[in-house]
This record gives C-alpha cells, structure tokens and sequence, in this order.
C-alpha cells in the first residue's frame, strides 16, 4: 500500500482478506453489482444496523484491526493511520500558536497519584497499575496515566514561581490506559485510548482559566467545522463533570443511531489541584497566591465521528483536508491505451506538483472494481480518463457525493480544489440535515422517553440537582447538560413544574 502520491498496484496488507473471512464467514470485500463497467457493490451491511455497518467498515475499509489479542486494544492499519495523522495534524494548527507541545512520563507513582481525592474517586476503577520491574516488587506501585493531571501538576509546582510565569498552556498527544468493565467498541470505548490530546493551563485568576475554556470550546469548534461534523455544546450536570473540576463543558456529536458521543471536554479545574500540588505564584504584590487551572482533551473519538457521521453503504467518505488519498485517477484502457496511460501520468505530475495527494490506480482489476474500492476508502474525487476524455481535452470527474463532471485538463489542480470546496459544503449540509432531523424539544417525560430512543431530546429543566436525577430515572436516558449559546422561552420544568428559561440536552450515550 503506498501513501499517498504514487502509482497504486492494489497491494493491501498481508492477512487482511483472510482475516475478514474468518471474522464474518463471508468475503465482505465485494461482490458483482449492476451498472458501470462491471462495476461491484460493497458488502457492507446496511448503515441503518449501524454496529454491524460500523465494525464492518473499519476492517474493509482498513482504519482500525481489533484482532489484536488484547480486550479493549487495537491495531492502526497504515491507512487509517494517516487519516488520524491528518486529523490530528489539524489539531496541533490550532493549538500551536499559543501552546506548547510536550511530553510527559506514562507512569504515574502512587504516592502522587493518589493526591487529589475527588480525581481518584472518578477514576480508582479504571486504572492498571504496574507492581514489578521484572521480576522485583515495585516499593512504589506506578499507575499507567488514565488521564495526565497527576503526572504533570507536580512538574507545574516546580516551574510556576511568579505572575510573569502565567499563562502557560502546554499540550500533549500520548496514549492513556483505562480498565473499561463495559462493553469496549473500536475508537469509542477502548482499554488504550492512542491518541489522546490533553492541553493543560496555568492562569493567575478564576475568570482568566473561564477564558480559557471558551477559547478551548472555540478551537474545538473549528476542528469539528474543519471535519464538516455538526455537534453539541453544552454544561454537564455537577454530577458528571470532571472529578476535581468547577465546571465542565463538553461537545457531542449525535451517531446515525441517534445515540451521542463525548467528542470533546474542557473542564475549569479553579484551585482543586492547586492546592493539592502547591503550586502557587508570587503575585504583584509579593504575596503568594494559589493558580487557576484549565485542562481540555480530545481522543480517537473523533476518527469515530468522521467515519460514522460521513460513511455510507459504500464505505468511507472523508472531506478533502484528512483523505489520505485527495484524488485518485483511474484509467480507462480502451483504444490506445499507452496513450491513455501517458495522459495520466502527466496528470498524476501536475497534481502532485500543486500539492494535491493523489494515486494513479495502475493495477489489473476492471473500472468497476476500482471505482469501488476508492468509494470504499472515501477519497473525495475520481478522476476517469478515456479515449474520449483526451479528444475532448477533459477528464471526468466523480465527487464522493456522486456528483459528476468534465473539466478542462488545462487548469485541473485549481479546479478540483474548488470542486472539494463544494463536497466539503455538501457533506456538512448532509450531516447538519440528520443532526436537525434527531434534536426536538418536549414538554414532559413521555416525550422525552419516546425522543431518546432515536435521537436527543431537549428538556425543560429548572436546574436542580434532585429534578435532574429524576429526569434520568424516568427518561431512562443520560443528562447532557444545559445548551450553550443558546436562549430558550420559558417553560414548565419537566420534574416539578417550576417555570424556567432552562433546558437540557438528555440522549442514550456511547
């Protein structure tokens, strides 16, 4: 397999094919299909049995193998590995011009990690805990970080002194481990989470740290736009927010089953690991005061999202700025077809040329064949080139979206730009339709019972914490928090009947 700018022979890794077999008794990979030349039509279940339409296209369409002998751990094939490179490339864009990225110690000593009580408490079940260095007992058991505050607060006592030491805004990119009891899912759910972003801040005051989540809500915002991905913002219960944390907010995106799935958090942490640290500045006034702290993360969740939210029962669908593969140019031998051949390479160098990831699919299987599998890894444009296309000067170009075209070979590199402007546009308009179509507000709990089995329903809530327990209870479904950036009328709180201008997100959650 050859990433990304180069001729493609129809290599795959080794095993792969056999090992769908032995999962599935069956050859998901394809099957004859209707129309085109010869064409084939995935065997991918139907998007609407979504679990199975999700596991099944992780394994063909070759993001993740979960064959790995380890509950809750996965594999990275190549390809899916560079589409989470560029995922995350986009991440580091935003994030790089005010913070820091570094690295910190996977292994966490007890003695620190067993610091701060309300953290522990959320996450005393879920840790792995390294009690030997060969075959010698450890004096100090060292935990495996399921989260990094532990591990790096103790370094911010050591490198905060005074108020010119603040901001600091430092990030990492790292693997985290947690010992999930519940039923573990590829990307959603995991044992070793591979690539989880936690950006962690340093700030004199209480409001200065409150800036800095909405600036986090802003540039997860702007991640999310970037992958055409529609999600919710909103205030999580006291219940359910970060153990330690003031507050957190939390952005979800709504699945094609109508569950949600946690993208994103941030959480204002005020003094909690402040004092528990000592890690305090000198302030202006000489005097020693406790720091204000921000952290906010970001996991492989959100190649999850990508991948449900866009895919269909072809296979993937990626918007232009992550495809590993932008264009692919498939030739069609008929004729002269060293000419045919020659065309294509020129146009694989003047794509190149212009930055453009693209493949010249070379190998041996029919059109049909070939339109499938690139429709299966969801690259955003096909280029077609036959006899025909060169008399005319053209080339025929197929969106991902099914739109097609001919364009002009002259001046090809910017037009398919713009061309991938316009299926970013559709994708996200797709996606915001389906959103829209699962989000309704009701009046009482029935409503909101029979919303949440779908989708997310939004709920009149007076905000107190007894309503909001009964809300879950009745409803039969979690609480997101109230709504962000968002002003509603008031109305009857669903529980107790108070008046109020509050709402709450509730929706079954992954």
């Amino acid at each position: 397999m050859t990433y990304p700018d180069t001729e493609n022979k129809g290599n795959s890794p080794a095993g792969l094919k056999e090992g769908r077999k032995k999962d599935s008794g069956k050859n998901p990979a394809k099957k004859e299909g209707k129309g085109g030349s010869g064409g084939q039509s995935a065997q991918l279940p139907p998007k609407e049995d979504f679990s199975q339409w999700y596991h099944e296209l992780l394994m063909t369409g070759e993001i993740i193998d979960n064959r790995y002998p380890v509950k809750g751990m996965c594999v990275w094939f190549p390809f899916g590995f560079a589409i989470k490179k560029n995922v995350y490339g986009i991440i580091r864009e935003l994030l790089d011009p005010d913070h820091q990225e570094t690295l910190f110690p996977l292994m966490i000593p007890e003695n620190e990690f067993m610091k701060e009580a309300q953290h522990i408490k959320g996450f005393e079940e879920e840790v792995y805990w390294v009690t030997c260095g060969g075959t010698t007992p450890l004096e100090i058991k060292l935990a495996l970080r399921p989260t990094s505050e532990t591990a790096i607060y103790p370094m911010f006592k050591l490198w905060i002194r005074s108020h010119a030491d603040m901001p600091l805004r430092i990030y990492q990119i790292v693997n985290t481990f947690r010992y999930e009891t519940k039923h573990t899912r590829p990307l959603i759910r995991l044992r070793e989470i591979t690539s989880f972003k936690e950006a962690h801040t340093v700030h004199a005051t209480w409001e200065e740290a409150a800036e800095q989540v909405e600036v986090a809500i802003k540039r997860y915002s702007e991640f999310y736009r970037r992958l055409a991905i529609p999600f919710l913002v909103s205030r999580r219960p006291s219940w359910d927010k970060f153990p330690g944390a003031d507050y957190t907010t939390a952005i979800d995106v709504i699945m094609p089953d109508g569950r949600t799935l946690q993208v994103g958090t941030a959480h204002h942490l005020g003094t909690t690991f402040a004092k528990t640290y000592e890690i305090t500045y000198e302030a202006e006034d000489g005097e020693q005061k406790l720091v204000n702290q921000t952290c906010y993360g970001i996991s492989e969740r959100c190649i999850a999202a990508l991948i449900s939210v866009h895919g269909d029962d072809k296979g993937l669908a990626l918007p232009w700025e992550v495809a590993p593969v932008q264009v692919v140019i498939v030739p069609i031998l008929l004729g002269d077809k060293e000419k045919v051949v020659e065309v294509c390479r020129d146009l694989l160098r003047i794509l190149q040329q212009a930055g453009i990831r693209v493949e010249l699919d070379t190998s041996d299987e029919r059109p049909g064949a070939k339109f499938y599998k690139w429709e299966m890894k969801g690259v955003p444009i096909r280029l077609e080139i036959g006899p025909r296309d060169i008399e005319k000067g053209v080339v025929t170009v197929v969106r991902r979206d099914a739109e097609k075209l001919a364009l002009p070979q002259e001046g090809l590199a910017d037009a398919l730009v713009r061309e991938a402007e316009k299926l970013q546009a559709a994708l996200y308009q797709r996606a915001e339709a389906f959103a829209n179509s699962r989000i309704r507000e009701v009046a009482g709990i029935d409503e909101a019972r029979a919303q949440t089995e779908t989708g997310v329903a939004l709920v009149p809530w007076c905000g107190e914490e007894e309503c909001g327990h009964q809300l879950e209870d009745q409803v039969g479904a979690n609480m997101l928090g109230e709504p962000q950036y968002q002003s509603f009328s008031p109305a009857a709180c669903a529980v107790c009947g108070k008046m109020t201008d509050k709402r709450t997100y509730m929706a079954r959650q992954y």
